[in-house]
């Protein structure tokens, strides 16, 4: 999972981000709320993790702006030495999805946060076969069969098909992709990204007259959908891919 964390302590920084990334955790840390605003104009996060007193702004407000200006409902976790049982309810009530004081232990933090992911939508079903549309995958034997007749894909071209199945209809930025795809420490440029969708989109046929809406969001990143028979017909009949926000 992709990790945001608003934290301006730098030994609470240093703890979390150990037991995270021990975890298997790809971590991202800011210590300002704009800062952090700012990066989630272009780029994508499984969960968050929010302060809430913070140099700038407020941890409530950050939690507001992300609740009016993020489309996915991505989990938030506050993490804070506030303990008054106004604050906890207020901000649950603003749509934090659970509320940890400080000081944090490991075990718990750790077993919170998989236990947000299971209820929120982000977190898939891992199974190693899992049929999508026409489309059937098998991550075991590292194939994809459409209508019943495999497509050859190349390791990445597998790993990145996975990836886009199992966020389907999720907004993803090219470094959240690139992350997942090419590891926690890929230093390639994203264009490798819009290269290997490119093929892809191709290869498997994933176009509105097929029932797919792969699409380039402007300055973030790509987004896979289904799409309705009526709105299939739309895009065929008029060449006009929708929504208009794509590239």
């Amino acid at each position: 999972m992709r990790v945001a964390i608003l934290e301006d302590d730098p030994a609470q920084i240093d703890l979390v981000t150990l037991w995270l990334n021990n975890s298997g955790f790809n971590c991202h840390v800011f210590t300002y709320g704009k800062e952090f605003t700012r990066a989630l104009t272009r780029e994508s996060f499984d969960i968050f993790l929010l302060d809430w007193e913070l140099p700038d702004i407020t941890g409530a407000d950050v939690l507001q702006w992300i609740r009016q200006n993020v489309r996915d409902a991505t989990p938030v976790i506050f993490t804070t030495a506030r303990d008054r049982e106004e604050d906890i309810a207020a901000m649950l009530k603003a749509g934090a999805d659970d509320y940890i004081v400080k000081p944090l232990r490991k075990m718990e933090l750790l077993a919170r946060i998989h236990a947000v992911m299971r209820r929120s939508r982000n977190e898939k079903p891992a199974d190693d076969v899992f049929e999508i549309g026409e489309f059937r995958v098998n991550v075991e034997s590292r194939t994809v069969h459409r209508h019943g007749q495999q497509v050859e894909l190349t390791q990445k071209g597998f790993d990145l098909a996975v990836f886009l199945f199992r966020n389907l209809s999720r907004l993803l930025s090219r470094g959240h992709i690139l992350e997942n795809v090419w590891g926690r420490s890929s230093n390639l440029n994203t264009r490798t990204v819009d290269t290997h969708v490119s093929r892809l989109r191709s290869k498997l046929g994933l176009v509105p007259e097929h029932g797919w809406r792969l699409v380039a969001i402007y300055q973030h990143g790509y987004r896979l959908e289904q799409i309705h028979k009526d709105e299939q017909n739309d895009s065929v009949n008029t060449g006009i891919p929708t929504p208009a926000t794509t590239t």
